[in-house]
């Protein structure tokens, strides 16, 4: 495995698991309570903060790891990195197109904070995972 695809994999497993504590975490604070009344500005600082130090912790070990294996190869990249790197960045804005519209639609009819910040987050985290699969994909599959 690439230098790059090992990036993404690191990414996706972060992004992943991150939304999914995210979202346990908030409905466990709303208890019942309408969603909009968490207090979710921490609750999604926290999880940006620690999925980045994660990422970022989870490249380096999983680097390291692969440095040991095959020092010559841990940090090489080449056109065809590039390439799956911008199709899955596009790919991932598409998403944040989406989120954006989501936002406007949802600050035309005056919705609650929590929701429109929710939507501009989910829209983020949807163009991580998407355009990471879209990268893995590319990986195993070559982008023809």
């Amino acid at each position: 495995m690439v230098y790059e695809e090992r990036n993404i994999w690191a990414s996706l497993i972060v992004s992943v698991i991150g939304m999914i504590v995210y979202i346990v975490v908030v409905l466990q604070q709303a208890g019942g309570r309408p969603l909009t009344e968490v207090d979710w500005v921490p609750i999604m600082l926290w999880t940006i903060g620690g999925g980045i130090v994660a990422a970022i912790v989870l490249s380096i070990v999983w680097g390291l790891i692969a440095g040991a294996r095959d020092p010559d190869g841990v940090g090489r990249t080449d056109q065809r990195d590039r390439d799956i790197a911008r199709m899955s960045i596009r790919v991932g804005q598409a998403f944040l197109v989406i989120a954006g519209l989501g936002v406007i639609v949802l600050c035309a009819f005056e919705a609650d904070w929590f929701w429109i910040a929710n939507c501009m987050f989910f829209g983020f985290a949807a163009s991580s995972i998407i355009g990471g699969i879209a990268s893995v994909v590319a990986y195993r599959r070559g982008l023809a």
